[in-house]
């Protein structure tokens, strides 16, 4: 404290503004508050619209119980609700807002009008401009109440410049937008912007009917309905099916007793539920709606109301992870008795583990130079050049094109099988390797796919059929701003308007994916990419991402698919990891085997 200050109150235009800060960030948070207000006032029908990114005009008008002319007034000071009556009612919350800061936070810091009538014959407006009103006065109109916000942060310049482009606050608009559309299906919503009607979403359905009408018909068909109660919680919505994951949890929406939030306990539940169906950095698509009794629910933990705490958290996660894995038909024997997320260990009964090991009908040797096919040696193996079988007498194929001739001792790798439909067994003259399949395949797209990048001949694939393609408003805006990359590396991609893109032609040799799938991973590539990106670093992260999209797990291979594969890794640079860092070979050596059963 500087000498000679004093202590003193704030103005309360000063409170506001300090107040602001806390509810309104950007343009999105205002959407939230209001649409929240208006789904508290029981409104059916709730119409967004928004102008320039929401800094000329915010405007949200529903058929909501409305106000009369004194409560529209209490509703701009600060601490003015109709939602809490004593302290009590803190610890059983079961509206949305409940503050009461949000209306006079808003009209604070920007030009602010607001109609409303409570279904009598008259209604009211009031105008405030910076936090003082200018005006109130009678007017006619319906039940229901229209708020208008104009010109946000106008009186706040150093608020104002953290403003990002109309385009990223569109973006953010848009995402606040569906979370409060999936969070009441039954309402009916629309989102115009700029004159454009976005959303036309009917009232009346359930979940189901808004997830279609957000994310298609086509993703709607990969979740699967998960309906589950405990003694004291009950999970309801849609979870996806392993084989239709993300790379972020983007695709994640919770909702506790109605409200959209987050908890670290919940995404720990989310993430227990799919233990072993998942890769550590792959997540699946939600939508679960909590129901609990409120006063086991703190919603007064953050200013913006995105976090909340429960009295009982470990109830609440065992119902989560119960929910998910009796809807994915799995053993529902994962919960962590209780401990908390990051000291829990699972402990699994032994049980009985049957090896069985397909011997293929053809098993073929490749010849390799000794020592090049072993991970621990570090040396890149070179391409097959011979090859023998069984069934004949060691038969000498010429070496492959550009090849050369080379007279050192051969050592050998052999095709065993597979074990699990999955792992290929490869035995060499030192030893046993072990092959993910899948992550060799993509590593070696990997490879082809940026070779042809880096030389600058792309080969591409036209469809047969154009797909469009509607996606969500930030995978959008992600891929917008490259459409010229992703033309250079093989996309025939252009706009069909909206959030939806037309695609004619993908990379040639990923001709195996669905446009979709591809589409999607090369957006959270850009995502992880960031603003810092430069071209050559998005160019890798796409590659990563197209062959990642290109790889389907547990896929059968054939006995000539598995050999191939084995011919294709053994040519690449890093034949030894995915482009991810999962290892594609695991080497065991006979002397080791040779030491773990007492042979040595």
């Amino acid at each position: 404290m500087e000498p000679g200050a004093h202590i003193r109150v704030l103005p309360a235009r000063v409170a506001n503004k300090i107040a602001a800060g806390e509810v309104v960030e950007r343009p999105a948070s205002i959407i939230k508050e209001l649409v929240e207000n208006s789904i508290d006032a029981a409104a059916s029908q709730v119409d967004v619209e928004i102008t320039a990114g929401g800094r000329k005009l915010i405007s949200i008008r529903d058929n909501g119980y409305g106000m009369n002319r004194d409560d529209a007034l209490l509703a701009i000071e600060r601490h003015a609700t109709s939602k809490i009556r004593d302290v009590d009612d803190i610890e059983r919350i079961g509206t949305l807002g409940f503050r009461g800061e949000a209306l006079a936070a808003i009209a604070s810091v920007s030009r602010f009008r607001m109609t409303t009538c409570d279904g009598g014959p008259i209604g009211t407006e009031i105008v405030v401009i910076g936090g003082k009103i200018q005006d109130v006065r009678e007017i006619g109109r319906p039940a229901g109440t229209t708020t208008e916000v104009r010109d946000i942060f106008f009186n706040v310049p150093a608020r104002k410049k953290f403003l990002r482009s109309y385009q990223t606050e569109q973006t953010h608009i848009r995402a606040v937008f569906m979370v409060q559309a999936l969070a009441s299906p039954a309402i009916g919503m629309t989102l115009k912007i700029d004159d454009r009607h976005v959303y036309e979403l009917a009232g009346g359905g359930n979940l189901e009917n808004r997830v279609e009408d957000l994310f298609g018909a086509d993703y709607r068909k990969n979740l699967k309905s998960v309906n589950y109660q405990s003694s004291n919680v009950t999970v309801t919505g849609y979870i996806s099916i392993p084989a239709f994951n993300r790379s972020n949890r983007e695709e994640q929406y919770i909702f506790v007793n109605g409200r959209p939030t987050s908890a670290a306990v919940l995404s720990f539940a989310i993430r227990e539920g799919y233990h072993t169906l998942l890769p550590k950095d792959r997540y699946p698509s939600v939508f679960l709606f909590i129901k609990t009794d409120p006063e086991q629910v703190d919603v007064n933990v953050h200013p913006a109301k995105r976090e909340i705490r429960f009295r009982h958290p470990s109830e609440v996660r065992d119902a989560v992870i119960t929910a998910i894995r009796k809807t994915l038909e799995l053993p529902a024997d994962l919960a962590t008795g209780g401990m908390e997320p990051e000291k829990a260990i699972i402990s699994l009964q032994p049980k009985t583990i049957q090896l069985k090991i397909e011997n293929l009908p053809t098993t073929r040797i490749f010849k390799y130079p000794r020592g090049g096919f072993n991970p621990e040696t570090g040396r890149n193996p070179m391409p097959v050049r011979q090859e023998e079988t069984r069934e004949s007498n060691k038969k000498v194929v010429p070496p492959a094109d550009g090849a050369k001739t080379d007279t050192s001792p051969w050592s050998s790798c052999r095709v065993l099988g597979q074990v699990g439909s999955l792992y290929v067994v490869l035995e060499t003259e030192d030893g046993m390797i072990l092959m993910d399949p899948h992550a060799a395949h993509e590593r070696v797209l990997f490879e082809q796919y940026m070779s042809a990048i880096v030389s600058g001949k792309v080969k591409t694939q036209g469809l047969l059929l154009p797909e469009t393609i509607e996606m969500i408003p930030k995978d959008a805006l992600r891929v917008r701003k490259h459409v010229k990359l992703l033309a250079k590396l093989g996309f025939g991609i252009s706009e069909f308007g909206g959030d939806a893109f037309v695609i004619d032609a993908i990379p040639a040799c990923l001709t195996n994916v669905s446009a979709a799938s591809l589409l999607k991973e090369v957006a959270e590539a850009l995502e992880q990419a960031g603003q810092r990106g430069g071209e050559k670093q998005y160019e890798e992260l796409i590659a990563q991402a197209a062959c990642k999209s290109a790889v389907k797990a547990r896929d059968k291979l054939s006995l000539q698919e598995i050999e191939q594969l084995v011919v294709d890794l053994a040519g690449v640079e890093m034949p030894y990891t995915c482009p991810h860092g999962r290892p594609t070979l695991i080497f065991t050596s006979f002397q080791e085997l040779n030491k773990k059963f007492g042979r040595e």
